[in-house]
């Protein structure tokens, strides 16, 4: 029996490496394209039995691409699944009669798009069911990787590429990994699981086992590291407090130490919500850049469409978000304070806000709460002078996306934004 052949048109590294090696693992045959052009030659010339086709494209748009497909009718027969970011339902309604099978937006849950493939192609995927939640991100050098309710394989092999991305969008040669094991009470079943998690951050981060940090309560996880050479440099820590201090012990010394621990402590609270929140791999986020630093084109094509508030009484730091978005081709709406926000975003839609939690009149926790209260969902990010430990708490349960302390540069918000805005999974 021939093997099935899938051919991918998407422009993440990460998705298309991701997809490739997992298909390529269930026996299928896997060949990739780097662009809408790339993808109409490679599926003319090779004629697979499925094309996972991303919505955003260059060289050839999604649309032009399957109308090129359609004309030859080698090529018009082949199941589609398509995968979009964010995509218009009326845009949407005009490619239905392209033979798409499945439409997945991104983030994509990935047991959702095994059971398409498997329905598609015939191929069976062995998924590890054991439940299990897994977030990872970034501040400064440091990795984060909180794991909760219990381990999971595929999600780990799913961390792997995670990870991979994290390193490149950052430029860190140099991490520091903290492993959070939410509420996780381990034994020895979980061993082989948990050898895989730590051989996988080890190989993918290059951290030496001294910038590595286990935090969590199971006895077994500190005998299981302990007992392993290859492990012998990990530490296993039960307190958050000590094992921040291990890893930011040699930052830069002009940052005050009490301002840096309020922004990991808070990173770690936000990714806790998540996980109350109990889903699946679909918070297993990553961003779409391919180089390690971000080019002008990379930060054109993020900011392109954007449109984006900016809350704060400050004009200069107005000026700040205005001309760093400005740069990039994104739309930036100013507003002096809390109130004339809260009137605006009831007729106009954003794609991100930030907000200063300090201003005269109705501040920045005032606004949260009255989006709550209407229902409305943006993606916010603080900016703020405040690095109280209470503050940064507070702005974290409720709902902001990060917490950034002034001054600010200009990279720095750009960075945050593609983090939060350009996920792929």
């Amino acid at each position: 029996m021939a093997r099935k052949t899938v051919l991918i048109i998407d422009e993440s590294d990460l998705f298309r490496d991701y997809l490739k090696s997992r298909l390529s693992a269930s026996g299928a045959e896997v060949e990739v394209a780097i662009n809408g052009l790339d993808g109409v030659v490679k599926m003319r010339n090779n004629l697979p039995d499925l094309v996972i086709l991303d919505y955003n494209l260059t060289r050839k748009s999604c649309k032009e691409v399957l109308e090129e497909k359609n004309r030859n009718p080698n090529t018009a027969p082949i199941p589609v699944i398509l995968t979009a970011q964010k995509i218009d339902k009326n845009r949407l309604l005009e490619l239905v009669p392209y033979n798409i099978r499945k439409v997945f937006m991104k983030p994509i849950k990935m047991d959702g798009l095994y059971a398409a493939l498997s329905e598609v192609l015939g191929l069976r995927f062995e998924i590890d069911s054991t439940p299990c939640v897994i977030e990872a991100h970034v501040n400064d050098s440091i990795v984060f990787v909180e794991i909760a309710m219990g381990l999971n394989r595929e999600k780990i092999d799913l961390l792997r590429f995670k990870i991979a991305e994290l390193l490149e969008l950052y430029s860190i040669t140099k991490p520091r990994v903290l492993v959070m094991l939410s509420d996780m009470e381990l034994s020895f079943v979980d061993g082989p699981n948990l050898e895989l998690l730590l051989s996988t951050l080890l190989e993918r981060t290059r951290a030496k086992g001294k910038h590595v940090k286990i935090l969590t309560k199971s006895a077994f996880a500190g005998e299981f590291v302990r007992g392993r050479p290859e492990f012998a440099d990990v530490e296993v820590v039960s307190n958050l407090q000590y094992a921040i201090d291990g890893l930011v012990a040699d930052f830069d010394p002009e940052v005050e130490m009490g301002e840096k621990k309020a922004e990991l402590v808070a990173e770690r609270i936000l990714a806790a919500q998540t996980h109350e929140a109990s889903r699946e791999s679909v918070e297993m986020r990553f961003e779409s850049e391919g180089k390690k630093k971000l080019s002008v084109e990379t930060m054109r094509e993020a900011g392109r469409g954007l449109s984006i508030a900016v809350v704060d009484d400050d004009f200069v730091i107005q000026e700040l978000v205005k001309t760093t978005f400005a740069a990039i081709g994104a739309a930036v709406s100013p507003y002096q304070d809390g109130k004339e926000f809260v009137e605006a975003v009831r007729e106009k839609s954003f794609d991100l806000v930030f907000l200063d939690i300090l201003m005269p009149g109705m501040g920045g926790f005032e606004v949260l709460s009255r989006l709550h209260a209407e229902d409305i969902e943006i993606p916010v990010i603080v900016l703020s002078a405040v690095s109280q430990r209470e503050a940064v708490v507070r702005a974290f349960q409720a709902g902001v996306k990060s917490y950034l302390i002034k001054p600010l540069k200009p990279d720095q918000i750009l960075r945050k934004t593609l983090e939060i805005l350009k996920a792929n999974f």
